[in-house]
């Protein structure tokens, strides 16, 4: 009985680790898995479970045109483990909506299956009503969203493998400044959506310093026969934090204050502007005396502006300052 639960238990396994198609998994790959996870099975013995057993019941591919085989599902092929249910079925809706303004759709359509299962399941509650639902559910962005750069699939696919895998990539990039396409060899050390655009983070070639690589703007990628090189120095958070990406305008956080109307004062207590923020309400006024720090870089403080100017319109008393950053107690 042990053996049995143990040969079930491993074909769960291999039935998560193996990718829709595009993506595929190599043999030595899925044998390394395995054996982190804790199975005794040699490549033969897994070889014959892949052709053999799962490729008997299951939409499995075989990708024999090159050594080592790899192995992938058919694209449209899903699986409900665990089942879901109402409320997770609305989130994925709710995430589809927002994330088809802010991702680029090549990437969106790598959960086209989760989507594709959760609307699929509120559309069959038609004994509750729930089979509205297309009527009654929006994501709505703040603010107007460029519609997100296009790129190739096959570009998403190797970016993310040599990413995640360490791995260096020749590739042919069209240049902004000189609309010219050039080649490099890069050596990807992050991954950064922002607004319509996806960057991969890279050095290139020999040299140290962290570039930015717009992913439409790349032609042609393959992984590379050179090895990846590690930037050491390199961390993601603190090159964004650093203004990367946020233009920033010094080093140190902002003190921000400034006497607010009340329904700004409302917004703010139900999504602050940080972490650190205060409302205290002003004497014989209505008006509350808003302090918060915040990021010194160009988005805040165009975020900051809009209501300001709201505030001057209004003619009510108030004043911005900007400060080194304080305890607010």
């Amino acid at each position: 009985m042990s053996e049995i639960r143990e040969t079930l238990f491993r074909y769960l396994t291999m039935l998560q680790l193996i990718p829709r198609s595009p993506g595929r998994v190599s043999t030595p790959v899925l044998l390394e898995k395995l054996h982190e996870r804790g199975f005794r099975i040699d490549t033969r013995s897994l070889q014959r479970d892949l052709r053999d057993k799962l490729a008997l019941h299951f939409p499995l591919v075989c990708d024999d045109s090159s050594k080592p085989y790899r192995w992938y599902f058919d694209r449209d092929f899903h699986c409900n483990l665990p089942a879901l249910d109402v409320p997770s079925a609305l989130t994925l809706v709710l995430a589809e909506e927002y994330l088809k303004g802010v991702l680029p759709p090549v990437v969106i359509d790598q959960l086209a299956p989760q989507f594709r299962d959760a609307r699929r399941l509120l559309d069959d509650l038609e004994g509750n009503g729930l089979s509205q639902w297309a009527k009654r559910v929006r994501a709505i962005p703040n603010g107007k969203v460029l519609i997100p750069a296009l790129f190739k699939e096959m570009i998403w696919q190797v970016v993310a493998q040599a990413l995640m895998e360490n791995r260096a990539l020749d590739v042919t990039y069209l240049s902004r400044s000189t609309e010219q396409e050039k080649q490099f060899t890069l050596h990807p050390q992050g991954l950064v959506s922002r607004h319509s655009v996806t960057y991969l983070l890279a050095t290139v070639n020999d040299y140290d310093d962290i570039r930015q690589f717009a992913l439409h703007r790349i032609k042609k990628a393959i992984i590379s026969s050179n090895s990846w090189r590690e930037s050491t120095a390199f961390d993601l958070d603190s090159y964004i934090h650093n203004g990367a990406f946020g233009y920033l305008d010094g080093n140190e956080d902002t003190r921000l204050v400034a006497n607010v109307a009340p329904q700004l004062a409302w917004l703010l207590t139900e999504t602050p502007l940080s972490n650190h923020q205060t409302l205290i309400p002003l004497e014989n006024s209505e008006w509350q005396r808003l302090e918060a720090v915040v990021p010194n870089d160009q988005q805040t403080l165009s975020v900051i502006f809009n209501p300001v100017v709201q505030m001057a319109a209004l003619k009510q008393p108030f004043y911005y300052a900007r400060f080194p950053a304080l305890s607010l107690g």
